[in-house]
């Protein structure tokens, strides 16, 4: 596997440290490669929401009312499991 060197000011070296330390990771590596992996999984919902959004705004204008969406949503939502 490739290395990578990565200098760190104190402040951000005593937080690997206590990541380390408490047990959560195995090593400093396996702290890194955690955060990069949630990085790329933020990137990816930020990305997707964005797309929502813009798919929302292309749709128009719906001819129901908010509460007929609401009504809507929610039963969707218990359909698939969610609970209120």
């Amino acid at each position: 596997m490739p290395t990578m060197n990565v200098s760190l000011p104190e402040g951000l070296k005593a937080v690997v440290d206590e990541a380390v330390g408490s047990g959560r990771y195995a090593s400093a590596s396996d702290y890194v490669r955690d955060l990069i992996r949630k990085d790329e999984e933020i990137k990816q919902k930020r990305a997707e929401f964005i797309r929502l959004i813009r798919e929302g705004e292309e749709s128009g204008i719906s001819e129901q009312s908010v509460e007929e969406i609401f009504a809507e949503a929610r039963a969707e939502a218990i359909e698939r499991g969610y609970k209120d």
